[in-house]
């Protein structure tokens, strides 16, 4: 979730606050096309997530395109885009929940505690999503256009890479990621529209303790947070889960700005 996120910011330049309305729309169409439609589980989420990767291409090109660089328009119309997609969904498909199935029913034994093989299964189909971006933006040649764009548009500019198109692309690949990442973490709880606020301030909290840009600190962002709402789980309760969330960003922001391994906010400061 929050590579997406910071890939969409990092190459479009927007920050996306309509991310966890494309979570959930992913993983609420993947349970209307598997069990309405009743077609393979396996065709309904590869749908699901092509449609919010389409759906997120569309949005730049024909909304954000036309404020772009207006920070506050951008950051009203991408919550307003969420916030539509929701209430569409609450209205169509109600308040109650959805269930998605598991990857797996099974569960392994690792020391005196069993662990659903599901989790095992998220935990190395992340590592291969890291490694599959690192791939595609070094050893291909839209991804070096993604970094390009990153790095220094203007040069990008010069050398002939439409940047419009590339931004297109990244909010495109953004959606795609908050889809896989629904079809991999909603079969462990209940698909409730409230999930996509509550998955938007995690993504948004791990990003800024991370720092935009930096794949490893987004890897180090998200064991903190993941950690540290467990914690509030066992010693505090689940109800205070957000707040860590929330205080994890005031506590990065006031101490180091541009997050753990993030350089982006510095340089500003320094020129």
């Amino acid at each position: 979730m929050a590579i997406g996120f910071t890939l969409t910011f990092g190459i479009s330049g927007v920050a996306n606050f309509a991310y966890g309305a494309f979570y959930v729309l992913a993983a609420y169409s993947t349970w209307f096309l598997f069990k309405k439609l009743s077609l393979p589980y396996l065709l309904s989420a590869s749908v699901s997530i092509l449609f919010v990767a389409v759906l997120g291409g569309l949005t730049y090109r024909f909304i954000l395109l036309r404020i772009h660089g207006q920070k506050i328009s951008e950051v009203i119309a991408t919550f307003g885009i969420g916030l539509v997609i929701l209430e569409l969904l609450m209205y169509f498909a109600g308040g109650y929940g959805r269930e998605l199935p598991t990857f797996t029913e099974e569960s392994i034994r690792i020391g005196q505690t069993y662990v659903d093989l599901h989790r095992i299964v998220i935990i190395i189909l992340c590592g291969a999503l890291v490694f599959c971006l690192w791939f595609f933006t070094h050893h291909t040649q839209t991804g070096l256009a993604f970094r390009g764009i990153a790095q220094e548009k203007r040069t990008a500019l010069s050398l002939g890479i439409n940047s419009d198109w590339i931004a297109t692309l990244s909010v495109s690949s953004g959606a795609a990621l908050a889809g896989i990442a629904a079809i991999a973490i909603f079969p462990l709880e209940t698909v409730t529209t409230i999930s996509g606020y509550n998955v938007m301030i995690n993504a948004l909290a791990v990003c800024i303790i991370g720092g935009m840009g930096s794949t490893t600190g987004l890897v180090m962002g998200s064991l903190l947070i993941g950690f540290a709402q467990k914690f509030t789980d066992i010693y505090i309760g689940s109800n205070y889960r957000m707040v860590v969330s929330l205080a994890a960003i005031l506590l990065i922001l006031f101490l180091k700005p541009s997050g753990l391994l993030g350089k982006q906010k510095e340089l500003e400061e320094r020129i």
